[in-house]
């Protein structure tokens, strides 16, 4: 087994190893899309406590049973037995594994966030710098060829002196994840800015290139609650009588799943837990929970918020996480002193001053949802992590450990904002460079 610091500037004369924790929906996209590159790596091991999700891993990545595992434990009791390992359990989930395998001399693929709270977001940075292991966080944003394109043209408005930024996560997906889902409490996951947007926030950052100082934020669960339950309104939405005119029915959702590809097939395959048929469906409305009514869950996250932030020197960003919207790409628009950068995470429209003219870039990639692959973010995530640990090039990892640990330190300030009413101070980054 090696190591990405072991080997710097000198490419390796195999394909790397991976072992992949939690088959959910990330961690089989994610080694999908590491397996395009079999020159390059090789799934070699899986750890997932769900059966059926674990048998269809194994086949399709044609592991022997002796690789193959029901949780991450059982995994790590072997020792080492792969270069790298992607970890994508739940939330919940990710500082025991990653400081294990640290310790153990892995490479780490984390998927965001980090962990729920941030004295463990911490750990796991403190982790990565006690063994000199490398953690990189899931953060595809920065990734993205949209991304790429737009720091190179930034510098034509001038100096960056504000921001405005829109995350529309789109009403159905917010339903389906927020509401009804495994991220629709904070005690069984973690809150939704940190869920949903610590990926914006991290991207501000990667963006505007300065250092936080000053957060503050405001919002909260406005709509999806007992009291806005329309009258007449059952528990699930398979038995009630005024399904029909709800625009968040489950009922329509996931039967146009089935006949749809894109995000809401996507989130149907999800609420089945794979099979796409009607029996399944029917099965998992009348049964499971995203066939409860949107106003009779047991959801305590906000379905909306505002964050506002004050970076060294001066400049400020204001960004909106909002469900009632679209599912529809981010919006940004940068105000600089020479120009205006408009945003949609395809399409980048420069407005110079003095020419007065607007230059349009098309970036061609479109579909900013995780069904859509994050508009090029995961496939270009996997491309630079897997590189980077064959070839030996350390600077393709655009969202290692400290500045993911900086970045979620803002979100974790924001909530405290938003929770106490106040401004938020942020001290020097705690992990110092090494």
């Amino acid at each position: 087994m090696i190591n990405l610091r072991d080997h710097v500037g000198e490419p390796l004369d195999r394909p790397i190893t991976l072992a992949v924790v939690g088959a959910g929906a990330r961690g089989t996209a994610y080694a999908e899309l590491a397996a395009r590159r079999p020159d390059r790596v090789r799934v070699v091991a899986v750890a997932e406590p769900r059966a059926a999700a674990r048998q269809q891993f194994a086949v399709r990545h044609a592991l022997p049973p002796e690789r193959v595992f029901r949780d991450w434990k059982e995994l790590a009791g072997l020792g080492r037995i792969a270069d790298a390992v992607i970890v994508a359990t739940l939330d919940a989930d990710h500082l025991a594994p990653a400081e294990v395998f640290a310790e153990q001399g892995y490479d780490i693929l984390l998927e965001k966030p980090i962990a729920p709270t941030e004295a463990d977001t911490v750990a796991v940075g403190e982790a990565a710098a006690r063994t000199g292991a490398l953690i990189a966080i899931c953060h595809v944003m920065r990734y993205t060829p949209y991304t790429r394109r737009l720091r190179e043209v930034l510098p034509r408005i001038g100096e960056v002196v504000s921001v405005e930024h829109l995350e529309p996560v789109g009403w159905y997906h917010f339903a389906h994840s927020f509401v009804r889902g495994n991220w629709r409490r904070a005690d069984e996951a973690t809150f939704a800015l940190l869920a949903k947007s610590c990926h914006d926030i991290d991207w501000l950052g990667h963006i505007v290139g300065r250092r936080a100082e000053r957060v503050s934020s405001f919002g909260g669960l406005s709509h999806f609650r007992a009291d806005r339950r329309p009258a007449g309104a059952a528990d699930r939405c398979l038995e009630c009588p005024i399904e029909p005119g709800c625009p968040y029915s489950a009922v329509r959702l996931y039967r146009d799943g089935l006949r749809d590809g894109g995000t809401k097939q996507y989130f149907t395959r999800v609420m089945t837990g794979g099979p796409l048929t009607e029996e399944a469906v029917t099965q998992a409305l009348a049964e499971g929970p995203y066939g409860r009514c949107v106003y009779a869950s047991d959801n305590d996250v906000v379905d909306h918020q505002v964050v506002t932030i004050e970076y060294e020197g001066g400049v400020t960003a204001s960004f909106t996480m909002t469900a009632f919207t679209p599912l529809e790409n981010r919006h940004t628009k940068l105000f600089g002193t020479a120009g205006q950068l408009t945003g949609d995470g395809r399409f980048i429209r420069i407005y110079d001053f003095l020419s007065e003219e607007t230059t349009i870039i098309d970036t061609s990639l479109d579909g900013s949802s995780a069904a859509e692959g994050h508009a090029g973010g995961d496939a270009a995530l996997i491309e630079s992590f897997v590189t980077a640990l064959h070839e030996g090039r350390p600077e393709l990892i655009l969202s290692g450990i400290r500045e993911s640990v900086d970045s979620h330190r803002v979100v974790f300030a924001a909530e405290r904002a938003r929770r106490t009413a106040t401004v938020q101070t942020l001290l020097d980054p705690l992990l110092n460079p090494s």
